[in-house]
């Protein structure tokens, strides 16, 4: 059974990049183009990952951070941001919403799989 990544960007080519990257790779991709989008589309479900944009309209990365992180079901899901924004002051503001880690954009293909490889195992 493959692994479930929830893709949550609101450029639908990012989204597509991401998406024909993982699927691949064999992993099945829930797409979202906003937070409220993405809590929408997964309610309960069991995800195995998310990989999220930081700005985003109607609800940011970091809101759907801490909305994830409030839910039981993924207290310990891995959640990386995918992002062009390389300040610490922002990877510090993820890190304590919750996020698992960070990619800035523009990304390698091969990059987002090892990342996605070294924390779904």
């Amino acid at each position: 059974m493959s692994k479930k990544i929830l893709a949550v960007d609101d450029s639908a080519s990012i989204r597509q990049m991401v998406c024909f990257t993982l699927q691949r790779e064999g992993y099945e991709v829930i797409e979202a183009s906003d937070g409220r989008d993405a809590l929408s589309k997964i309610g309960a479900s069991a995800v195995n990952m998310v990989i999220t944009d930081l700005h985003m309209p109607n609800m940011n990365g970091v809101e759907l951070i801490q909305a994830l992180r409030a839910n039981p079901s993924f207290k310990f899901t891995p959640i990386v941001m995918l992002t062009t924004e390389s300040h610490q002051d922002k990877k510090d503001m993820g890190k304590q919403a919750g996020a698992t880690g960070w990619i800035v954009k523009p990304f390698k293909p091969e990059q987002l799989i090892a990342v996605v490889k070294r924390l779904l195992g």
